[in-house]
């Protein structure tokens, strides 16, 4: 269902970074043998600041690499060609996923010295969370860029007035403009949200403004009736209240 949407292209980024995330964290974790911690870092910083490279910096070179193998070229030799327009569009977006835990690699440091006074410091590199990596994905996937559909070899914007913008590698482009998930749809496989549960106080993705899609939700009480407040008896026996609440559901109409 929907190839070449901005969804797609979300996915194939998330699934390029997680595979990227998961062997690097593995290969500082000492769990694989092909690869260890970064050790060109080495003997590296900065004396006369107070700093040196130590520790486990994590090695995104190896990560990135085997990302490319298992990702990107199966996906050539299963199409027979690398250089047509949609397999390098699912190619840049497999990449921006790559590049976005690159971008936000940061620098972890240890102090040392006497009473904590942080003379020494030993630094390393290391991987943000893959949460705030999904995040800055989040962020590309609501800001990617549609691409023309008539592609060959090099990869343009649909809009004739933006062309001259140079697209980014971190970037997401997609060439189908989504289709409406609100309503359903069985041929794509999209159920809609109808009579899908919502939360009315929420301004989230579950909450009754966005799931409902502009159409209002209908609300409904739910008589809930348990056991509660048990207590053990000797000899031996568990004693229960009958419990009854009364809740809110509301549902998108």
């Amino acid at each position: 269902c929907c190839a070449g949407t901005k969804e797609t292209a979300f996915i194939s980024a998330v699934t390029a970074a997680g595979l990227v995330h998961s062997v690097t964290r593995s290969c500082s974790a000492g769990n694989m043998t092909e690869c260890s911690c970064d050790v060109t870092l080495r003997h590296g910083g900065s004396a006369s600041e107070g700093w040196h490279w130590g520790g486990c910096s994590d090695d995104i070179h190896y990560g990135m690499s085997f990302s490319r193998k298992f990702l990107d070229v199966p996906f050539k030799n299963a199409t027979g060609k690398s250089g047509s327009g949609l397999v390098a569009m699912n190619l840049h977006n497999n990449e921006a996923g790559r590049q976005a835990v690159a971008k936000l690699m940061s620098v972890d440091c240890r102090c040392h010295g006497v009473s904590g006074s942080c003379a020494v410091k030993t630094c390393w590199k290391t991987m943000s969370s893959f949460e705030k990596i999904g995040r800055f994905l989040k962020d590309k996937y609501e800001n990617s860029i549609q691409i023309s559909d008539r592609l060959k070899k090099k990869l343009r914007r649909k809009e004739k007035s933006q062309r001259k913008i140079p697209i980014g590698k971190e970037d997401l482009l997609y060439v189908n403009k989504s289709p409406n998930y609100c309503v359903e749809d069985q041929k794509l496989g999209i159920p809609g949200t109808q009579g899908r549960e919502c939360n009315r106080t929420s301004q989230g993705p579950e909450g009754c403004n966005l799931l409902c899609c502009g159409r209002g939700y209908n609300t409904h009480v739910v008589r809930h009736v348990e056991r509660c407040e048990c207590k053990f008896v000797w000899c031996c026996y568990v004693r229960c209240r009958r419990c009854e609440t009364m809740t809110d559901v509301h549902t998108c109409k």
